[in-house]
């Protein structure tokens, strides 16, 4: 044990040093494959910078569990010099004994960001800005403003939009890009190099998928937050967009699998976390599909008699529940990216009627010519009545996969009238949903056609 020890220190400090001159993405890289024990002595091994880097970035999984296993005066050091908003995520990851023990550790004005920044709700443009930002009054030059830039820079994390400030009332007043400033007078007023028109902003209680919105709508590299006497406290940067949107369509994703969403990369969520987030919904969805078994129950008699409509369940009941999850999925997507409102319900009820019908006649008709097919060709005798079998088929497609569609676009507005994230509406909770009713659809439109016949 005591040979293997300074072997892994001298692997640790070689990696280190190799490391050093690499880009930050490929250090990141190669010590999310290192154990925990290399990856903290590789930390301590950077330089100063080189490790703030790392930290910085939120690909590197383990920041706030190596920031634990360092000394404590080192990761208060590097956690002061931390962008802020990236401390801020770290931060809310240790336990209160951590955070405790750590805040004594960091600087004043550190323990004041990470503070104001952690009391804002999650996916909030508050809890993903950063308080690093450059400032400055109105009645600067371009010149005084170009110089403040290069003796702030090292300390801001974004130095290509500069906010211009009332002299007296601090208020915002306008936005100003560094091409705009190396373009301008030196001897002219800062707010001169813009047009006199308003900044973008947002409070900070604004919802971050609003705020990417507005990123991607005035093509901006940050937006400023602003206070309610409009007094910038913080930008939200379009990296920091892309992070959280990132972060939002993973978990949108797993939802729509039907499933709780991981806190956790997949790789390193534990067993147990993993069975919780996955066994609710599928005991929720298993509930569901029982009503499917009741169903069958219900129309047993008929089952007893027209034995051949039972080939067509699987048929039906994927069909319905297709073109359900079709339209969940298309929905969902539309409301995140804010093309429909909640308002805008009903044109897509009146969108998605005629598509469900259409989309019901065009499954209809390929049930019909399938059933046909097989009849004339002898691979299955469907019996003497097997037009209306066809009929029953294909009519039941039509209704169910209008069903399909209609609820399925329907059911993500309910959700979010009633507060609940849209995404929540599955596409296993919308198959389970359209199962049971594409049954109910089946069974009766067979009981008026194949009534005195087969029924």
């Amino acid at each position: 044990m005591n040979e293997t020890a300074p072997d892994t220190d001298l692997l640790a400090v070689t990696l280190a040093r190799t490391l050093a001159h690499e880009h930050v993405a490929d250090i990141v890289e190669t010590l999310n494959e290192q154990d925990e024990a290399t990856i903290t002595r590789v930390l301590a091994e950077l330089p100063f910078e080189r490790a703030v880097e790392v930290l910085d970035q939120p690909e590197f999984t383990t920041a706030a569990e190596m920031l634990e296993r360092l000394p404590e005066g080192r990761a208060g050091a590097l956690l002061s010099a931390m962008s802020a908003d990236r401390a801020a995520d770290v931060f809310q990851e240790f336990d209160d004994e951590t955070r405790q023990r750590l805040s004594g550790r960091i600087d004043r004005q550190t323990r004041s960001d990470l503070s104001k920044l952690l009391a804002y709700p999650e996916r909030s443009a508050g809890s993903i800005m950063t308080t690093e930002f450059v400032s400055v009054p109105s009645n600067w030059t371009v010149q005084q403003t170009l110089d403040h830039i290069r003796r702030v820079e090292r300390s801001r994390e974004t130095v290509y939009a500069i906010y211009v400030l009332d002299s007296v009332t601090r208020k915002i007043v306008r936005a100003v890009s560094l091409r705009r400033l190396i373009a301008g007078d030196p001897e002219a007023p800062v707010e001169s190099v813009v047009p006199a028109r308003k900044p973008i902003t947002v409070a900070p209680e604004v919802d971050r998928e609003e705020v990417a919105r507005l990123i991607t709508k005035y093509d901006l590299l940050a937006v400023p937050v602003v206070d309610a006497q409009e007094h910038v406290i913080g930008i939200v940067t379009f990296d920091d967009v892309i992070d959280a949107m990132i972060a939002e369509t993973t978990e949108d994703v797993q939802k729509l699998g039907g499933m709780e969403a991981l806190d956790q990369p997949y790789n390193e969520i534990g067993f147990t976390a993993m069975i919780r987030k996955r066994a609710g919904w599928l005991s929720i969805l298993l509930m569901g599909e029982m009503l499917t078994a009741s169903a069958m129950q219900f129309f047993e008699d008929e089952l007893e008699k027209a034995i051949v409509l039972t080939l067509f369940i699987p048929l039906i009941m994927s069909a319905g529940g297709n073109s359900g999850s079709q339209a969940t999925s298309l929905i969902i997507r539309a409301l995140a990216l804010r093309e429909v409102r909640l308002k805008d319900w009903w044109r897509v009820a009146l969108r998605e009627l005629p598509t469900g019908v259409t989309l019901g006649i065009i499954l209809g008709l390929i049930g019909v010519v399938r059933i046909a097919l097989w009849q004339w060709a002898g691979l299955y005798d469907y019996g003497p009545h097997w037009v209306l079998i066809a009929a029953t088929v294909g009519a039941a497609l039509l209704g169910i996969v209008t069903f399909g569609s209609l609820a399925g676009s329907m059911l993500p507005f309910a959700l979010k009238r009633l507060g609940f994230d849209p995404a929540s509406a599955s596409a296993p909770f919308v198959a389970t949903l359209v199962d049971v009713t594409g049954l109910i659809i089946y069974f009766g439109i067979a009981a008026v056609i194949l009534s005195g016949t087969l029924l």
